[in-house]
């Protein structure tokens, strides 16, 4: 009877059409959301050396140095290697997966030197300006002048701290006593201007989140929005980067990597124990130093429309001018970095002279690390982007890790 019924079998028919529509228009439309990978032979790679990447990834799992990574690499603006080894979560049995999300800490820190410099695109605020000329309360701070056990002298500082000084860690702005996770960004940073500055403005280099959060602060007081929602206007939705954010929704929750640092015999599981309560969390203030959340793909879009001087699929992000000045050394001769070689831009770490872990790498590499062991750089001579994610605790030193060295050391190795 079934066989006998031409409607039954029409009906039937168009319901298997519209499925097979459906999932194709959904396989199509995940595509065209997905970068391009590129023909690695027709852009000077090999293949079979670029296999290499994944190999030394999953040796770093396998002897239980890290849980799981990440690891892009691209090349002219496009993917070359997308590759996930290991877990996520071994309780649960979790496998990495391309899409897995990081807390990529200090890697935050040139995306809010990339909102200062919209706004000065927009000549709404110069590098130069004293900081004081957006936030009050920093006028009229003190120094040190000599510390001992039993007293501690204040002096004026020669000049003002800069927007410069707090963009290449040179402001010698103090943290605020206490943790701060309770209070807002306007708070936190209100704590910073009360602090005796630690060294002459633009006299010592000395890694400063207390003066990148202070940069977050001016952002929000320049644009007369909150910082979280400035970089989504303006930078993560331009850049279709759709899993990059300070605060993980429920679905996103579920694809953060959990955090891990070496135990007796085995990875133990620390959770994710860098943010006070619970994952999503709306209280807490975004921390511009180092409170982002995000994928490889993610940070891939905002390389590449750095790379590009400041572009993205036709959309201008920011300025070919401002990123050419945050780009490269503004630090002089100052010793900077926490990898001999190194020095700073804006927001951003600058091979000078490489050697050791960026001895792969071109002069003129810029990039930066975070705390458990992501990394991402980009080398405009080789046009290349590297992007490593881990989640790994109490690394001696997270940007000299041999795990970043055996990712870079495969990937150009994979240059013919």
């Amino acid at each position: 009877m079934l066989h006998n019924s031409p409607q039954l079998f029409y009906t039937s028919t168009m319901k298997f059409s519209t499925a097979f529509l459906l999932i194709a228009f959904a396989a199509s439309a995940l595509a065209s959301s997905l970068p391009k990978r590129l023909n690695v032979e027709k852009h000077g790679l090999n293949p079979e050396k670029l296999a290499e990447v994944r190999k030394r990834m999953q040796a770093f799992v396998d002897d239980k140095t890290i849980a799981g990574a990440v690891t892009l690499v691209a090349r002219y603006g496009q993917i070359a290697a997308l590759d996930a080894v290991g877990q996520a979560d071994i309780a649960n049995a979790k496998p990495m997966k391309p899409d897995t999300m990081f807390w990529i800490a200090s890697m935050t820190k040139p995306i809010t030197a990339t909102a200062i410099m919209i706004l000065r695109d927009e000549g709404k605020l110069s590098i130069d300006d004293p900081v004081e000329k957006h936030l009050p309360e920093f006028k009229s701070q003190w120094l040190v002048g000599n510390k001992s056990q039993d007293a501690l002298t204040l002096k004026r500082p020669a000049r003002p701290v800069t927007l410069k000084d707090l963009l290449t860690h040179t402001s010698g702005v103090a943290d605020a006593p206490g943790p701060g996770r309770d209070l807002s960004l306007s708070e936190l940073v209100l704590l910073y201007s009360q602090q005796p500055l630690k060294s002459e403005p633009g006299s010592k280099w000395e890694y400063n989140n207390a003066g990148i959060n202070t940069l977050g602060r001016v952002v929000e007081v320049v644009s007369g929005e909150t910082f979280e929602n400035f970089l989504q206007k303006r930078i993560f939705k331009p850049l279709g980067m759709k899993d990059t954010t300070f605060y993980p929704s429920g679905g996103q929750i579920k694809r953060v990597a959990k955090s891990y640092e070496p135990g007796t015999n085995d990875l133990n599981e620390i959770g994710i124990s860098f943010i006070k309560g619970p994952l999503d969390a709306r209280t807490r203030p975004a921390f511009p130093s180092g409170g982002l959340f995000s994928t490889a793909q993610d940070m891939f879009r905002f390389y590449q429309m750095v790379l590009n001087g400041g572009t993205w699929d036709g959309k201008r992000i920011v300025s070919a001018d401002s990123v050419a000045v945050m780009t490269r050394t503004q630090t002089g001769d100052l010793k900077t970095g926490f990898t001999e070689g190194m020095s700073f831009g804006l927001g951003w770490a600058v091979v000078r002279e490489p050697k050791g872990v960026t001895a792969m790498l071109s002069k003129g590499t810029y990039g930066h690390g975070g705390a458990y062991g992501t990394q991402g750089w980009v080398d405009p001579e080789k046009k290349m982007i590297f992007v490593l994610m881990i989640q790994r605790a109490k690394l001696q030193n997270a940007d000299a890790s041999p795990i970043r060295q055996a990712f870079q050391q495969a990937a150009v190795a994979a240059l013919d």
